[in-house]
């Protein structure tokens, strides 16, 4: 599996306010946006996000809720609203170079947040419309490979 064609990112709220990284390479070197990044080979999408989020900025955070997918032909992002759990946000000194707090107001209106990660906050902000997370697991299924949003 090439990684690079499944992605996820994830909202994080701590204390009203919103995460948000400044990447340091790509077509988002210097612009800030959500963390996130690849799903590895045999990784679920919820534990590509919680080890993104935790690698990226330190934050340890669980998906709770789907709140948009986005599809590409032969690509697909999964974006997960995320409770907080513990840490300080800090730059992973690596990917990005800055971590940021700010409120979802301040993030729609900032002039270096990439597209997309403004469309999703300002869908969220003002639908907070989510699919969440279900307990339910198939008789066929182990459930720690499958998750199901929605039901």
């Amino acid at each position: 599996m090439n990684n690079k064609y499944y992605t996820v990112c994830g909202i994080v709220e701590i204390e009203g306010k919103v995460l948000l990284v400044r990447h340091t390479y790509g077509t988002a070197k210097n612009r800030i946006l959500l963390p996130g990044g690849f799903v590895q080979e045999n990784e679920l999408p919820t534990d590509a996000i919680e080890r993104e989020i935790l690698e990226e900025t330190g934050v340890v955070a669980k998906a709770k809720s789907v709140v948009t997918v986005q599809f590409k032909p032969n690509q697909w992002c999964v974006v997960f609203s995320m409770e907080y759990v513990s840490g300080t946000p800090k730059s992973d000194g690596y990917e990005n170079d800055e971590v940021y707090l700010l409120s979802i107001e301040e993030a729609i209106k900032a002039d270096n947040i990439t597209n997309m990660s403004r469309e999703v906050l300002s869908a969220y902000m003002k639908h907070r419309s989510e699919l969440c997370k279900s307990d339910y697991v198939p008789a066929s299924s182990d459930k720690n490979e499958y998750v199901i949003f929605g039901i």
